[in-house]
This record gives structure tokens, C-alpha cells and sequence, in this order.
């Protein structure tokens, strides 16, 4: 198959799982974003460049976050990525230029690699497709690349999303629904997206150190204690709520829920968490005393992702969240002035991947 374009611009953003309660399910997509080109050698022969600038049959450019650590190699997530999705679509082995515009912290639970992956699998569908962009097939492929679904679900589609893995049931490949035969539900990774409230900012404290997600989850037991997964449940159970726009009838139907129970006081409900943040506290002590120190003065706060970043969730109209960031901000003046830690105040996403052809 022949590539359908000569160059892909990616436009992918930054992703938050978690969320606290909703662990390895939950993610949101913040308004904060990679930028990547792919373009193609116009003559596929390995002889049409330079070799000095060429690594194998790719060369990669890289500006911002990672541009003195990442690897600029076939070894490059992206390009890794890009190789096995190619295969997937049907695409030979292309020759191609990588431009990376990286403004997405690496290793820091920014969903970095679930982006790098999404914007592999979203540029190799765009050079083998014309049309819009599939983002049920990016996502599929995504997922079972990443091996879980929380932060590639809001990299590719934007807003709240809540994931799942289903295995095997019935039959091969799917599981048969009652009324709903013709359509059977596909084994494997699924998600439901929801719009999020404009009402709702985030800041988002990123500090001066790394955290594996390999080295976080070799920190959680094996087990927990039945009045932590309840726990748990119950609190992400409300997050689409919290984060939620609310329509005509769901406004009437929770209208006294409305009235009795502020936004600020969902999100702070939802976010709650018993069964991965203790445990991991002692990786990152800086970060989990930021969100203690948080969630004391009544902010919803939360590691975001296995880690190292924090992020905080608030909702009003324009002057309340002015005035809410100034509050955050003096909260964690002590961490500002630790050398390297900075705060984003970033607006969610709601739109996810989004690529443009050449």
C-alpha cells in the first residue's frame, strides 16, 4: 500500500489517570499539548539521504521536553510505535522525518508515553487512510499497545473517560448481549467518554524528579482490604457526575443533589482514594505532602497518573477560579521554591488527537 499523503501533523494532549478513585480506569485530557510532523522521504530509497542524518530509515528532531534525553532512533517510542502500526495498516518501511515539539513533562504521569503511542498509531492510519480519523481503531490499537486504556482513552478522544478491559466470555473474540445480538461486544479494551464542565480548571504541579510507572506499581500490594475496594467504588462511581455537564433532565433529577452538594464538593468526594496514593506515597513524599496540604484547605487534589505530578480540580465562574488558582498557588509556595517545580494551569480538552495531512 502507498502512503496517501507526504506529511502528518499530530496534535496530542497531555492526559491525567487516576483521578484518585478511579484507578486504572479514570483519565482526563488537559488543553496541553505534543505537536509532531511525520514526513516522508519523497524517494524511498535508502540512498536518497544522508546517512549522517538519518538512524536506520528514520531521522528525529526533537524541541522542548526530552530534547536532550530522548532517544533519536528507531528506539524512539514514537517510531517503535509507528513501525508496528504501518505493519497493522498495511504500510511498508517507510523513510521519514520525526519533528517532535514536546511540551508534555516525561515520566512525571502526564500520560507522555500513552501520547507518544497515540500519535504513532494516529499519523500511521492517516498516511494509510484518507477521510476522518478513526479514533475507535486508534484507540483499539492503542490500548493493547500500552497494555491498559486510562490515559490513551482521553489522548484520543477528549474530555472524562471511563475504561475497561473486557476478556472472554461467550464465543470467540465476543461477548453476546442480550437484545443486542448483531452487534456483540468485542473482547478487549473499551471506553465511554464524557464532556466535562466548562465550569472546571485544573493546575497542575510538576516537579523537579521522574517516577516509573514499573517502580509505582511494584509498590501496590497484591491484595486490599474489602473496605478499601468499596471505598473506592463508591467515590468513582460519582466522577462523571462531578466532572460531568449536567443536561436539561439530569439537572432536574439532581436538582437537591445540586443544591445540597456543590461541584467543589464532588470533585473533592470523587477524588478521594485508599487504594494506590498511600502506597505510594513514600516514592514521591514531596508530591504527596503537596496533595495532603491540598486536600486540607478543601481542594480536590490527586496524584496524577503512578506519578510524580500533582494535579488539583476546581470549579466556578471566571472570578472564583482566579481567585482559586491565587489560593493553590500560595498553598504550594513552599514547593514552587524548590528548585525545578513549576505549576500549569491548563484548561481540559475536550477534542483529543487531532491531525492535519499534507
Amino acid at each position: 500500500m502507498k502512503p496517501v499523503c507526504n506529511s502528518v501533523s499530530v496534535r496530542v494532549p497531555a492526559t491525567s489517570a487516576n483521578l484518585g478513585s478511579g484507578f486504572d480506569t479514570a483519565g482526563i485530557a488537559f488543553d496541553y499539548a505534543d505537536s509532531l510532523v511525520f514526513t516522508l522521504d519523497d524517494n524511498q530509497s535508502k540512498n536518497s539521504l544522508d546517512s549522517l542524518d538519518y538512524a536506520g530509515n528514520v531521522r528525529v528532531i526533537i524541541h522542548g521536553e526530552g530534547e536532550d534525553t530522548l532517544p533519536k532512533d528507531e528506539t524512539h517510542l514514537v517510531v517503535s510505535t509507528f513501525r508496528k502500526a504501518c505493519k497493522i495498516f498495511g504500510l511498508p518501511n517507510l523513510r521519514f522525518t520525526l519533528e517532535a515539539h514536546n511540551q508534555i513533562p516525561q515520566a512525571r504521569g502526564m500520560g507522555s508515553s500513552a501520547e507518544a503511542i497515540v500519535a504513532a498509531v494516529a499519523a500511521a492510519w492517516t498516511f494509510a487512510h484518507e477521510g476522518e480519523l478513526n479514533r475507535e481503531a486508534i484507540f483499539e490499537i492503542a490500548a493493547s499497545i500500552e497494555g491498559h486504556p486510562d490515559n490513551v482513552a482521553p489522548a484520543v478522544f477528549g474530555g472524562l473517560t471511563m475504561s475497561w478491559k473486557l476478556d472472554a466470555g461467550e464465543g470467540k473474540g465476543s461477548v453476546r448481549v442480550a437484545g443486542d445480538c448483531e452487534a456483540p461486544l468485542s473482547t478487549g479494551f473499551h471506553t465511554v467518554r464524557y464532556k466535562v464542565s466548562q465550569d472546571i480548571s485544573v493546575s497542575v504541579f510538576v516537579p523537579n524528579f521522574e517516577l516509573s510507572t514499573e517502580l509505582a506499581r511494584r509498590a501496590l500490594p497484591a491484595k486490599v482490604p474489602y473496605g478499601d475496594a468499596i471505598f473506592n467504588v463508591s467515590r468513582a462511581a460519582i466522577l462523571p457526575v462531578a466532572f460531568g455537564e449536567l443536561n436539561s433532565d439530569s439537572e432536574s433529577e439532581l436538582g437537591t443533589v445540586k443544591s445540597n452538594i456543590s461541584r467543589n464538593a464532588l470533585l473533592f468526594a470523587a477524588t478521594q482514594d485508599v487504594l494506590h496514593q498511600p502506597y505510594r506515597a513514600n516514592l514521591m513524599k514531596d508530591s504527596w505532602k503537596l496533595v495532603e496540604a491540598l486536600r486540607e484547605h478543601g481542594f480536590a487534589a490527586a496524584i496524577s497518573g503512578a506519578g510524580s505530578c500533582v494535579a488539583v480540580f476546581y470549579a466556578g465562574d471566571a472570578e472564583y477560579k482566579k481567585s482559586a488558582a491565587q489560593k493553590i498557588d500560595a498553598i504550594a509556595k513552599p514547593w514552587l521554591s524548590l528548585d525545578g517545580w513549576r505549576v500549569l494551569h491548563v484548561p481540559v480538552n475536550s477534542t483529543g488527537v487531532e491531525i492535519t495531512r499534507e
